[in-house]
């Protein structure tokens, strides 16, 4: 009998994709306080790929698949910061996650992607590969899927350098996942898309899949399920618990807006196009 998945998500409180970004005034960071945060968008695809899969090897549910899916038995996810965290992870569980865990790094302020921030032990990217490598082996985790990048940071290193540092295949930018059977275990398929089309990838379990905006659409969490989410268990632990050494390796040196568009001309007809780009040396 095939060993069922056992997932381990992780998610970062960003500010709001709608909300724009200002610098502060020491011009060292982005000003987050008194901002609108939410739930990194790629982890939310990762959240719903994760409860999708569960619903595929469910005989109950309306997308239960027609192809054989591993079961899954238990969905994790994980976040990395300060003690407003909880929030995403509520709703995580919320969406579907049966369990979570809030690791305290303290602080407000946004830092590595894959479900970490914090001022006092902000984590980059490698770091919180190192924090999630030692939650994946706390936890027997057999299946880990992230986004690609956080939206704050936009890095895009996390889930490569975790399945660096576990050994195990990897599938970035995911915009379809699917399973094979082979032998007594599971074969991942991933599709993702490139600039002359598609790729797909095969890998056997353990895998670590990073998640693209194609992949899905993340459901809204209902309001029965968010009360449902606060009895669900949520762990508080520290960087020192997983014996994980948040020290950053960078320093920002500075953060600058980008300048101001320059207004658009207008022409009269294709020959005047022309001269304006040879006016601009354009041709």
């Amino acid at each position: 009998m095939s060993t069922p998945l056992k997932i381990l998500v992780p998610v970062k409180r960003v500010i709001d994709y709608a909300i724009k970004p200002r610098v502060n005034s020491a011009r060292t960071a982005i000003e987050t306080a008194n901002v609108k945060h939410s739930m990194n968008p790629f982890d939310e695809l990762s959240i719903e790929a994760a409860v999708r899969l569960r619903e595929a090897s469910d005989p109950s549910s309306k997308r239960k698949s027609p192809t054989p899916t591993p079961t899954v038995s238990d969905i994790l996810a994980l976040s990395a910061g300060p003690a407003k965290c909880v929030d995403v992870l509520r709703t995580a569980m919320a969406m579907g996650a049966d369990r979570a865990i809030h690791v305290d790094v303290g602080g407000e302020k946004g830092g590595g992607e894959g479900g970490a921030e914090g001022e006092q032990g902000e984590l980059e990217p490698l770091g919180v590969a190192k924090l999630l490598k030692k939650v994946v082996e706390a936890e027997d985790r057999n299946f880990v899927i992230l986004g690609k990048q956080s939206i704050d940071d936009d890095s895009n290193q996390t889930g490569q350098m975790l399945a660096g540092l576990l050994g195990w295949p990897q599938a970035t930018q995911a915009s379809e996942i699917e399973f094979e059977e082979k032998g007594d275990g599971w074969m991942c398929k991933v599709t993702k898309e490139v600039d002359g089309g598609v790729e797909t990838v095969k890998a056997p379990l353990p895998m670590v899949v990073t998640t693209d905006l194609r992949l899905n659409e993340p459901r809204y969490a209902s309001l029965p399920n968010i009360m449902k989410a606060k009895k669900k268990k949520l762990e508080k632990k520290t960087l020192g618990d997983y014996g994980v050494d948040g020290s950053r390796r960078l320093r920002v040196v500075k953060v600058e807006e980008p300048p101001p568009r320059k207004g658009g001309g207008k022409v009269e007809d294709v020959d005047g196009m022309i001269s304006k780009l040879k006016e601009l040396g354009a041709i």
